[in-house]
């Protein structure tokens, strides 16, 4: 091969910045994927996934450190109701809404996730039972009074929280469930009392 056929300076460096270019466009690419992996599509919160990998962590370092948390769980009320009469659009700008508010209400040891359709849960980091029942009461009174609009027309947010705190539960799907099981009780008090 002669000096003529081979690549010029110009030409191999113009590739190396070209190949550099390409390399942190794929490792953007890849940290969305990651991060996607892990949150909600739809709400800026954690999916079902995150929200699980992230309560098993904490439930190990609770208990290593001896820190008390507790496990809120939300169904939202009447949620069904803004999706027949008002479409879904106006559904998915409700659950945003709900989880905007949720997250402004925690802090940033706390998580939130969405584990699927209006169902949203909250781990609260070094709270015990009472403190989580307060929290989950403000919660409830908060989301009555969210302004939501869809198109003009105002509609009332609402939900039944369950709260469990951490104690001997085998793993994050165990209190999980717990937290739901206390969240269907709430519920069903709530009807029983209208």
């Amino acid at each position: 091969m002669s000096q003529t056929d081979s690549p010029s300076i110009e030409a191999l460096l113009a590739e190396i910045e070209r190949l550099r270019t390409e390399v942190e466009t794929l490792t953007v690419r890849a940290e969305r994927a990651e991060q996607l992996a892990d949150h909600d599509v739809l709400t800026p919160t954690l999916n079902r996934r995150g929200f699980f990998q992230t309560l098993s962590r904490s439930m190990s370092y609770c208990r290593r450190h001896g820190v008390e948390a507790a496990l809120l769980y939300l169904d939202l009320d009447g949620f069904k109701r803004i999706n027949d009469e008002l479409g879904h659009p106006a559904g998915d700008a409700a659950l945003i809404c709900v989880a905007e508010y949720l997250i402004s209400q925690v802090r940033e040891s706390d998580a939130v996730g969405r584990l699927g359709g209006d169902e949203f849960s909250v781990l609260l980091m070094n709270a015990d039972a009472q403190s989580a029942r307060d929290k989950a009461e403000r919660l409830t009174e908060g989301l009555s009074r969210i302004a939501f609009s869809w198109q003009g027309q105002p509609r009332t947010l609402g939900g039944s929280i369950g709260v469990r705190a951490l104690g001997q539960q085998a793993d994050a799907e165990t209190w999980l469930a717990e937290a739901d099981a206390a969240m269907w009780l709430r519920k069903a008090d709530r009807k029983a009392s209208r």
